[in-house]
């Protein structure tokens, strides 16, 4: 390049000369010079123009102008950029072609807004999910188009760990479940999805589940009633027939056990049992568990250690709270050999309120641990059938908890013990002052 602007420099300095020394054949070497200059700003500004119009209109011809020089060169240089930059356009926009393509072709909705909800891109399947229509919604806030509240919050509180699940404004017959993504300066990638099918058969097993344990339940009551007055009244019995009975009377107090936990649990899930929230005292309540459980260890003398700390008021529901520590208490109590010791501590952090369970158990593998909020998972199975255990226990912790916002964490090994940890947010504590009447009589006959 710098060989180059030497040659042209040179070029120019020697049709200088050539004009200076005509000039200076006729007398005249200062206008000869001058000559040769306006000869050249004249070819500069006739290159320039060429170069105006060429770029005022580059689609009315693919050459650049003709020229020689450093303007042919200049010129040169130009085309193949501007050539350069249309065969970049063209790949991008066949990129952006097959992006579109692709995405129409999901059957996922797609959506692009700005950060205030300003809808920007959506493929086929979002109008169709969402009754979005290309001609009028273009630009218009997406909240003006999903006006549900729950949307509304969720857009807004930029926390898109968990999607939002809710009916379709354009079709409410489907289901849908929102996943947001941020990208860019605060803009939302929404990706809407139809889960439809998976809503209904959910809801198909809860209410299998509801309405097989209700019908159960009233036979059932009635061979426990007549096995118990059987048993009862079993003297005159040969023992084999003794032994028959009081194995079919515990098998089917196991079975109501179970039913009664089933009901309980698809109840939490449906949010049928969710009774008003009121100001719990845990430390009365954990108390009263502590002494049930005491009289379930019965011969096994268990060492319970209770620590509470000041701040022991939690808003919530009473019976809910009430039956996810409890189970978390009887089992430790289940699967704690003879003699040892179990520990119920309620204390608060900068985080929240946490009510842990300790115990000096068999332990756990922890490679169960991720599965034992499952309905009916057993760690050991042959151990359920020791204590009578339903399997429901801690599915029943974790939906108590999600009705309180918290949720369970699990800590175990092998010959270690285990230890649950239910852990509440800040939000869910209470002060004893602002105890209502009605709650502190609660609370006492806790």
């Amino acid at each position: 390049m710098n060989y180059k602007w030497s040659r042209y420099l040179r070029l120019i300095l020697v049709f200088l000369a050539l004009t200076t020394g005509a000039g200076l054949a006729f007398g005249y070497p200062l206008e000869g010079l001058l000559a040769g200059l306006l000869l050249y700003l004249a070819w500069t500004l006739a290159q320039s123009r060429k170069l105006y119009q060429w770029l005022a209109n580059p689609g009315a011809g693919e050459e650049a102008p003709e020229s020689i020089g450093l303007w042919g060169d200049i010129f040169d240089g130009l085309h193949k950029l501007h050539r350069g930059h249309l065969a970049t356009q063209d790949r991008l926009l066949a990129q952006f072609n097959r992006i579109q393509e692709s995405t129409n072709a999901m059957r996922d909705g797609v959506v692009m807004t700005d950060a205030r909800g300003v809808l920007e891109w959506w493929n086929g399947s979002a109008e169709y999910l969402l009754g979005l229509k290309r001609q009028t919604d273009r630009g218009q806030p997406i909240h003006n188009l999903l006006r549900a509240p729950a949307f509304k919050a969720y857009f807004d509180q930029r926390d898109y760990r968990e999607p939002l699940e809710l009916n379709s404004p354009a079709r409410p017959h489907l289901h849908l479940q929102i996943q947001i993504s941020l990208f860019g300066e605060d803009d939302r990638l929404i990706v809407v999805k139809d889960v439809t099918r998976l809503f209904q058969l959910e809801q198909m097993r809860r209410d299998f589940v509801s309405n097989v344990s209700h019908e159960m339940r009233t036979p059932l009551t009635v061979i426990s009633g007549y096995l118990e007055t059987m048993v009862d009244n079993s003297d005159d019995l040969p023992a084999r027939w003794q032994k028959a009975l009081r194995t079919m009377a515990q098998q089917s107090s196991r079975m109501e056990a179970l039913i009664t936990d089933l009901l309980l649990l698809s109840k939490l899930e449906t949010g049928e049992h969710h009774g008003a929230e009121v100001v719990v005292n845990v430390e009365a309540m954990c108390r009263q568990i502590c002494q049930d459980a005491r009289a379930l260890s019965g011969e096994a003398r268990h060492e319970f250690q209770l620590d509470i700390a000041e701040r022991h008021f939690l808003r919530g529901d009473q019976d809910q709270l009430r039956s996810a520590f409890s189970n978390l208490v009887f089992n430790a109590v289940k699967y704690t050999p003879a003699g040892g010791k179990i520990f119920v501590s309620w204390y608060t952090n900068r985080e929240g309120a946490h009510l842990s369970v300790k115990d000096t158990g068999i332990g756990i593998d922890p490679i169960h641990i991720p599965r034992l909020t499952e309905r009916f998972y057993r760690a050991d199975p042959s151990r359920h059938k020791e204590t009578g255990g339903t399997g429901l226990g801690l599915a029943i912790v974790k939906h108590v908890l999600l009705n309180h916002d918290g949720k369970l964490e699990i800590l175990s090994r092998i010959g270690d013990g285990s230890e649950f940890i239910c852990h509440f947010p800040r939000e869910r504590l209470a002060e004893p002052e602002t105890l209502p009447a009605s709650a502190t009589e609660a609370g006492n006959k806790v």
